[in-house]
């Protein structure tokens, strides 16, 4: 059986035909054009190791009868997890229909013929999303119509804090599907 994780550039010398398409090369689908960033990861890390401790308690309260008790703490346990997805999941999508960023609370698609143009500036930045902020590094979208969209990253959020390089490829990525995808203005 083949393992195509195991070569360097992900075909194994058994799949040489490359009439398959793989999940990753697919742009109709939405994807991510970077890693999640280690800071993102351990805070999703320990929101699941929170809803372990409350679904034993879970698991106690209703062994002891209080079914009441028992599905308030289900619920709860419930809602960390999907927290911890919600986590995992914030940040921005690209495919070819458009550009994505999916926040915490919401998310808002941008159709690549609405954008004029992507660029990456010196700003205050919020350091990890929350109120303090800091100088820092923004790719900033700019709508057809001249109005400002929200910061797509930055260099000091979840995915990129102490990791400047990975910001900027990360930029650059998304940078050349606005490129690609991108209608040119006549």
């Amino acid at each position: 059986m083949p393992l195509p994780f195991l070569t360097a550039d992900g075909v194994s010398e058994a799949d040489d035909d490359g009439d398959e398409a793989l999940a990753h090369d697919d742009h109709e689908r939405w994807r991510r054009p970077y890693r999640p960033g280690p800071w993102r990861v351990a805070i999703a890390a320990l929101l699941l190791l929170l809803s372990a401790f409350m679904l034993l308690a879970t698991m106690i309260i209703a062994f002891a009868g209080t079914w009441g008790g028992a599905s308030v703490c289900l619920v709860a346990a419930l809602g960390v997890v999907g927290s911890a997805l919600q986590v995992l999941r914030a940040g921005v999508w690209v495919s070819r229909t458009g550009l994505r960023r999916v926040g915490f609370f919401g998310t808002r698609s941008i159709a690549w013929s609405e954008i004029a143009e992507l660029r990456t500036v010196q700003q205050p930045v919020r350091w990890l999303g929350l109120p303090r902020t800091v100088q820092g590094q923004a790719l900033t979208v700019a709508g057809r119509d001249g109005a400002e969209l929200p910061v797509l990253l930055t260099d000091h959020d979840a995915d990129f804090l102490s990791r400047s390089e990975a910001f900027d490829r990360a930029a650059d990525t998304v940078g050349a599907w606005a490129d690609e995808y991108r209608p040119v203005p006549a």
